[in-house]
């Protein structure tokens, strides 16, 4: 175990290398001069001047990147044109948020993913099965912004049932900080109103960011549970007799589980992702908000440390991954 654990993190030093320079590429060749972005509109050429020199814009490429190599080691994530704060204290404050909705988003495709894709196998064929596939194949299909909006005007605006978006109402006060998580701080607090009050801010943007990752949930597990009912151990325990709902838990289900298990990983790392799209669209104050922000003022600085920070998160969850597999097949384990 500890050998797949050193494995995984030397390839996770690697891939974010890789990143690292994609993203620094990326900023270096894009349009626009970051020096007169970083001393605003209104700045003489003498203030630029200094600003590139003060920022090391006005050094070799190459170089740059080697100086920026050495402030990710320090934990420097530069500076951000938008807000004027260091980017690391900008994510420390907006990366919460975006975990909150990912986690709540991800809980929603597993509670439901997992039990439709186990009904749609027994329901093999029938009505039942066909409604589940037509919801999965709506959810690979529709676009998440595209679903935001229309959850936004159906149930917020036209039956008034949910939110337009944001994390909390208006007069709502937020809870003194612990994790940055709002339901969480506000149990942590005792305050159990305005704990539902941020589930409830959340339900929309959940359901649009949920909706591919349950599709896929229920796409792989049906899949999966339909190879493993139709093997020989199932059905020899279907002849002696034991009840269909102990084959399905305690058999099938429990076979069928681990390709779930990495979709079910893979979704949640998209999902990351995703909130560039659902932040926008219900003004939620993630990291992908402030992504989607930093791009339309070309401030590159955040965008790099975001797509660094989310694709570590990425990595990070393949890894548990790798070690759930490990814990729950002896064969995965034994290989170790």
């Amino acid at each position: 175990m500890l050998r797949l654990i050193l494995k995984r993190l030397g390839l996770m030093i690697v891939m974010l290398l890789g990143l690292a320079v994609i993203t620094f590429t990326i900023a270096n060749v894009a349009p626009g001069d970051p020096a007169r972005l970083a001393a605003g509109p209104d700045a003489s050429q003498e203030m630029v001047e200094q600003v590139r020199a003060e920022r090391g814009f006005d050094k070799p490429v190459p170089v740059r990147f080697f100086i920026y190599l050495g402030q990710l080691a320090r934990g420097d994530l530069g500076t951000s044109v938008y807000t004027g704060r260091e980017v690391a204290r900008d994510i420390a404050q907006f990366l919460p948020a975006t975990l909150e909705l990912v986690l709540f988003s991800i809980t929603i495709a597993v509670v439901f993913g997992i039990p439709l894709g186990v009904l749609a196998a027994v329901w093999q064929n029938k009505a039942g099965d066909h409604g589940i596939r037509l919801l999965a194949v709506s959810g690979a299909a529709l676009p998440m912004f595209w679903l935001g909006l229309m959850l936004q005007w159906y149930l917020a605006l036209e039956l008034d049932l949910f939110p337009l978006g944001g994390r909390l109402g208006v007069f709502d006060d937020v809870p003194p900080k612990i994790t940055g998580m709002i339901t969480i701080d506000a149990l942590l607090n005792g305050d159990p109103a305005t704990a539902f009050t941020a589930l409830w801010h959340m339900v929309l943007p959940a359901l649009a960011l949920s909706l591919p990752a349950l599709a896929a949930i229920i796409r792989v597990n049906r899949a999966e549970m339909l190879e493993v009912l139709g093997r020989d151990y199932v059905t020899n325990a279907r002849a002696q007799g034991i009840g269909p709902f102990r084959i399905i838990a305690a058999y099938a289900l429990k076979n069928a589980i681990l390709p779930t298990l990495a979709m079910i990983g893979l979704r949640f790392g998209w999902m990351l992702g995703g909130t560039v799209l659902v932040e926008g669209v219900f003004d939620f104050p993630g990291v992908g908000l402030y992504a989607a922000k930093a791009a339309v003022s070309s401030d590159f600085e955040p965008i790099m440390a975001v797509t660094l920070i989310l694709g570590a998160a990425f990595m990070v969850t393949n890894l548990l991954i790798d070690l759930a597999y490990a814990l729950l097949d002896p064969r995965v384990r034994n290989q170790i």
